[in-house]
């Protein structure tokens, strides 16, 4: 009697720790909101870049699947391909193609691509990752769980964006701007950042002209 009372109380403490680190209850539900009402759940705030510097976001690191050889870049790049590149030892990519947003371009070389990061570092740093580890730094400046969080653009217009925000910045073809709106509010949900006052207003003139646009995100796990 001892040893079925012992037995019970075993599963049901080994339930209780299952269901606490459960894929389900680790990770939040997935939302998708209009443009407007997503940028209105933007958390204000004031930006400050002291202290920033690049190398406070490691990256790139060795990717999603750190056995195929390839580091977060290239694992974009082969995800982002319209026609998929071949890759051969050390990870090197020949051939392929791609279409980068931002000014209609397509490009069939992968050095003539930059990985943007949606959000860009020092906008990150300002809006709020200046208070994280040094681990949530590296899991945002590498973040895969988002298919907009990084995009394959050509370097003409990533150097372009540099780390200004919708404020400063929108892509040169106006046809993007509405999707561009999206993802960018969506990383800023993503992980929790701030908007400062020029950037909500930019945010909420977009979403105006933008009415059936929406944007899909979840929290990041990390």
């Amino acid at each position: 009697m001892v040893t079925l009372v012992l037995r019970g109380l075993v599963a049901a403490v080994l339930a209780v720790l299952s269901f606490a680190v459960s894929p389900a209850s680790a990770h939040a539900a997935q939302e998708t909101l209009y443009l407007a009402e997503a940028v209105s759940r933007l958390p204000a705030g004031t930006e400050s870049r002291d202290g920033y510097s690049r190398d406070r976001f490691r990256h790139w690191n060795t990717g999603d699947d750190p056995a195929d050889g390839c580091n977060t870049r290239a694992e974009v790049l082969i995800a982002e391909a319209v026609d998929p590149p071949a890759i051969t030892a050390g990870c090197r990519l020949s051939g392929g193609r791609w279409w980068s947003y931002y000014d209609a371009t397509w490009v069939t070389t992968a050095s003539g691509l930059d990985i943007d990061h949606m959000v860009p570092l020092a906008e990150a740093w300002d809006s709020g990752a200046s208070a994280w580890t040094a681990q949530r730094r590296e899991a945002y400046a590498n973040d895969q769980g988002a298919a907009t969080s990084l995009v394959a653009v050509t370097a003409r217009s990533n150097r372009s964006k540099a780390d200004q925000d919708p404020a400063q910045w929108l892509p040169p073809v106006a046809d993007a701007h509405c999707r561009y709106a999206a993802e960018w509010t969506g990383t800023k949900l993503r992980w929790n950042l701030t908007a400062d006052t020029a950037e909500l207003a930019a945010l909420s003139d977009l979403a105006a002209a933008c009415p059936e646009q929406t944007v899909t995100y979840e929290l990041a796990a990390v």
